[in-house]
């Protein structure tokens, strides 16, 4: 399903909340409708009579109107959540199951593009959504409230009323097409500034390393300029679709004061009515079109734009998978290749791998060899170029998703605990787990102290393990993989911060656990500890134990070599 039509779903399914705006729109529309009228009985029926009082009468009469119009707005308000908020979960939830469903994501670092759609595109929905339901819909029922209400003083000035508001409407429509490629051009340089900024800002240590601060300078430079023109393109056109609106709102005063001599004189008018034709046109009408302009060239141009590029990045509705029960808890691996980018080298090809329960490999070479692609393969979160993997028999894609969360769990160098209570952040991969099970993982693993010293399972974490270690953050998060019921474990360089011994006590607890358990190696002292170990060099892989390898292989007796001389 397309995002525009997650759209149209999302609110069309509020139908009490769209009935309840309606009548509040007709009270909003009351003042616009009775104001002029009411100000002609004021003037030809009270003062003009010189009856003060029926005059102040019609005019209290006038601000009670006014009093529930303004009821009817507040009431607009408060039902405005009811529609907005669960659109905005929808389409978050859309953008978010399309980052995850990437079949090439960023490397390294965050996907900051997919971070821009929800912070910018969706933000932009909601927010211009809201802007119609409160704006463009009031003012719509003011309009055409204020124009019957012109009609019913006198037919006669609708004539020096309605045709200028009808040509500034048609111009700007001609306008909008020109207004909507400059508001896309404006979303896109946006787009393009955050995840230029986000990539240089995530490797900002290899960008020092490599001398290539010029080059990143100007790669965002160039990325901000753009941003710049595309603003001032914009702005342009708003000035125009300002002019038009301005004259449109301007002109029918002009010509309701034109023709004013000569009918009162004749007696065709009132100076009541003249009057009260003056309130709709400078009271309703002006402002309505200055809104109604503001809020269709700016937030609707906006709502569709955003929802546009939404549906461009979008790759539509997930397709149909069968979704298969695996047999065991098997992880083979056959003609396994990747490559990021259509036309970049592959990190890994024709790996042929099979794993059992009870192995526990351990992942070796150097950095950027295509270690960390490895553990995404097999964990099904990227899906390869070649080849395939399959657990119990099964194309890890063709798992079905909830006994696939279940059966295998991976955890990366970067750990993200969230705000709550440790409880909350170990039993986040094993909601049934009891407290006495989340206590023996976590000691298992070398995390009972830390447990201890923030106050037991009760004790409170901030967002993002804020004021912990990145050894302590590492710990809670291996607890929190070995607390689940998964039967396959990958850790990328999950105990990187951890010490030597409180690395290999981690490892030795997942080895205990039974199943299949991939660690990517951070010290090649893990590859003592496995029993298999895969040696990725750059000239293909290696598969055997340590002492295999280290008779067999060069490129693996060189790095076991310089890692002993280092530690």
């Amino acid at each position: 399903m397309s995002v525009a039509a997650d759209y149209r779903r999302a609110l069309a399914g509020h139908w009490r909340g769209w009935t309840v705006l309606l009548a509040c729109s007709a009270l909003e529309a009351l003042p616009a409708l009775l104001s002029g009228t009411f100000v002609r009985n004021a003037v030809d029926d009270g003062f003009a009579a010189g009856r003060l009082d029926v005059g102040a009468a019609w005019l209290l009469t006038f601000a009670a109107a006014a009093v529930l119009g303004a009821a009817g707005v507040r009431f607009v308000w408060r039902r405005i959540g009811v529609i907005v908020e669960p659109l905005r979960d929808s389409l978050v939830r859309r953008v978010v199951r399309d980052v995850l469903h990437e079949t090439a994501p960023p490397r390294g670092g965050p996907d900051a593009a997919g971070v821009a759609r929800i912070t910018q595109h969706v933000e932009i929905v909601r927010d211009a959504t809201a802007g119609l339901l409160v704006q463009a819909r009031g003012l719509l029922v003011t309009v055409a409230a204020a124009l019957a209400g012109v009609a019913a003083l006198d037919p006669l000035l609708l004539w020096p009323v309605a045709p200028p508001v009808l040509l500034a409407v048609v111009l700007f429509c001609g306008l909008l097409p020109a207004l909507a490629r400059s508001q896309r051009a404006l979303a896109l340089a946006d787009e393009r500034t955050a995840a230029e900024a986000g990539a240089v800002l995530t490797g900002l240590r290899d960008v020092v390393a490599c001398g290539a601060q010029d080059v990143a300078t100007s790669t965002v430079r160039a990325a901000i300029d753009e941003q710049a023109r595309a603003t001032i393109r914009m702005s342009t056109a708003t000035a125009l679709r300002t002019l038009i609106i301005g004259g449109g709102g301007l002109l029918p005063v002009v010509l309701v004061l034109a023709i004013t001599p000569a009918a009162v004189a004749d007696g065709r008018l009132t100076a009541g009515t003249v009057l009260g034709a003056l309130v709709y046109v400078t009271a309703t009408l002006q402002p309505a079109l200055h809104g109604l302009a503001a809020t269709t060239g700016s937030v609707l141009l906006r709502l569709m734009v955003a929802l546009n590029r939404l549906g461009e990045i979008s790759p539509g509705t997930e397709p149909d998978r069968p979704r298969g029960a695996p047999r065991g808890e098997d992880v083979d691996a056959r003609g396994l290749t990747h490559r990021w980018g259509d036309h970049a080298e592959p990190v890994l090809r024709g790996l042929d791998l099979g794993l059992r329960p009870g192995d526990h490999l351990a992942v070796v070479g150097p950095s950027g060899i295509g270690k960390s692609t490895l553990a995404g393969l097999l964990t099904g979160t990227s899906a390869p170029t070649g080849g395939e993997v399959r657990v119990g028999g099964v194309p890890v894609a063709e798992l079905d998703p909830a006994r696939r969360h279940r059966l295998i769990a991976f955890t990366p160098q970067e750990t993200y605990l969230f705000a709550g209570t440790v409880r909350e952040n170990l039993a986040l991969l094993g909601p049934a787990a009891t407290d006495d099970h989340l206590l023996a993982a976590a000691t298992a693993v070398g995390a009972g102290d830390l447990v201890r010293e923030l106050g037991g399972l009760d004790g409170p974490i901030r967002h993002g393990g804020e004021g912990l270690s990145a050894g302590g953050r590492q710990l809670l998060a291996l607890a929190r993989v070995h607390a689940s019921e998964a039967r396959i474990v990958v850790l990328d360089e999950a105990a990187a911060h951890l010490d030597g011994p409180s690395e290999a006590r981690a490892e030795r607890a997942f080895a205990a656990r039974g199943g299949v358990l991939v660690v990517i190696a951070h010290r090649l002292a893990s590859a003592r500890r496995a029993n298999r170990v895969l040696l990725l060099d750059g000239d293909g892989a290696r598969l055997g134990t340590h002492a295999d390898l280290l008779a067999d292989s060069t490129s693996y007796a060189e790095l076991m070599l310089a890692w002993d001389g280092e530690s």
